[in-house]
């Protein structure tokens, strides 16, 4: 149980819902957007390409996708319960259960599981980048150092005040746009957008979590974004993130697919964090942010799942 509760579930919807996003995307692209889904007519692309995707989207690519997201995402929280265990960051937590500051787990154990489960994404990747783009590698390597080093070596980025830029541009951009390129070869523009909302969610869930530890991450020298901006700014933007979801969706909607517009039946759910975002509230009192927030991002990337899902059936 220690196990997984040091794995963070909370934080797994960050991994699941780009994947769930980018597949269902995929498949509405195709749908709708075929002949000329590869921007080339079907007569004039590349053999290899349709070879690989005669049929749409590849079903098996997307469950290698969720594998890859999964483990990276674990493999990042092992890491960072590590890096902040033997750091000291976490000797006076408020949050959930760390297994190295608590002294449940030795480190070096913990250090173990956080290689395991990269090696895990790391070989989902490789059986990607074999079936697509070798250059897959280099974007995967990149993931796994980007996870490391979050609060691991010399100089974290977490400690810079980057977690959140890390966290949009890998479990948003990369993971959405990312699982539609391994399951039908290509992308549309749609796709960026939906990796924009998408990235914003697992931005505010991030910051649910920091807001809630800027007292401890302060007296640690932890300068996350939350501690450089402090508790009434840092409460505006996990606000203005969500507020970033509901204008990505409002232009999916408009531009793209009204079914879009689905999404926000999930904007109610956000109403608790919010205000407990914009009170003033700390540590201990923020808890509830992050199952709220957790949950705000699973209801909200499900629909917008459905919503691509419907567009695609409903030509």
């Amino acid at each position: 149980m220690r196990w997984v509760l040091g794995a963070r579930p909370r934080t797994l919807p960050a991994a699941v819902v780009p994947v769930a996003v980018g597949t269902a995307v995929a498949w509405w692209a195709w749908r709708t957007q075929a002949p000329h889904f590869f921007h080339c007519p079907l007569d004039g692309c590349p053999p290899s390409l349709l070879a690989r995707f005669p049929h749409g989207v590849v079903w098996g690519h997307a469950l290698l996708a969720l594998v890859v997201a999964l483990f990276l995402q674990i493999g990042t929280n092992y890491a960072n319960d590590y890096s902040d265990g033997v750091k000291g960051t976490d000797a006076d937590r408020v949050g959930p259960l760390r297994l190295v500051g608590s002294g449940l787990v030795p480190a070096r154990q913990v250090r173990a599981a956080a290689w395991t489960a990269f090696g895990v994404a790391g070989l989902a990747g490789l059986m990607l980048a074999a079936e697509t783009n070798e250059w897959l590698v280099v974007v995967g390597a990149a993931a796994v150092a980007a996870g490391w080093l979050y609060t691991g070596g010399p100089k974290p980025y977490g400690y810079l005040g980057l977690g959140e830029a890390f966290v949009f541009v890998f479990f948003g951009l990369v993971a959405t746009v990312g699982t539609i390129y391994v399951t039908v070869g290509t992308f549309p523009a749609a796709g960026i957008l939906a990796g924009v909302a998408v990235g914003l969610l697992a931005t505010a869930l991030l910051e649910a979590n920091n807001l809630r530890d800027i007292a401890g991450d302060t007296e640690a020298g932890k300068k996350t974004l939350a501690v450089r901006l402090g508790r009434d700014r840092a409460g505006w933007l996990y606000v203005g993130s969500l507020v970033g979801v509901v204008l990505a969706v409002l232009l999916l909607t408009g531009i793209w697919d009204r079914w879009a517009a689905v999404a926000l039946l999930a904007a109610p759910l956000a109403r608790r964090p919010v205000d407990l975002a914009r009170s003033e509230s700390e540590g201990r009192d923020l808890l509830p942010m992050l199952a709220t927030t957790a949950r705000v991002q699973l209801v909200a990337g499900g629909l917008l799942t459905a919503a691509f899902v419907l567009g695609g059936a409903i030509r």
